[in-house]
């Protein structure tokens, strides 16, 4: 069936999925920073397999790339159905702190930077929902 030719409802909920999707990502990110955070100080497993696997720069360049894709669909298609640009801004400053975060050294500023970007990526998420209603 063409894109046009769904009802609005299917539409509005299959973008709603990908709000909700696009939160799933960015939780899973923040446990992921997480648990990296505890076996690598913690539990010193930086040099171990589980702590390189953790450190892997294809995870980081994978959730983001997720992030982006998901993002930009689905708050992009917000903004063109709601006219709301707070979703959009506050997802979208997200999205860079997250970038951001994956270009600069692994450590506390970078832990700092995720976390506060997928938290803005959620609550652009979040916002888009509730603009949408």
């Amino acid at each position: 069936m063409p894109h046009s030719a769904l009802p609005p409802t299917s539409r509005t909920s299959f973008r709603r999925r990908l709000d909700h999707v696009g939160i799933g990502l960015a939780g899973l990110c923040a446990v992921h920073c997480l648990v990296t955070l505890v076996a690598v100080s913690a539990l010193g497993f930086g040099g171990a397999l589980g702590g390189h696997f953790l450190l892997d720069e294809n995870i980081h360049r994978i959730g983001l790339l997720l992030a982006l894709v998901v993002g930009g669909v689905a708050i992009g298609w917000g903004l063109l159905r709601h006219r709301r640009m707070l979703p959009f801004l506050v997802a979208t400053t997200g999205l860079a702190l997250m970038t951001w975060a994956l270009v600069i050294p692994h450590g506390a500023n970078e832990l700092l930077l995720t976390l506060v970007g997928v938290t803005l990526v959620s609550a652009g998420h979040l916002l888009n929902i509730r603009a949408a209603r």
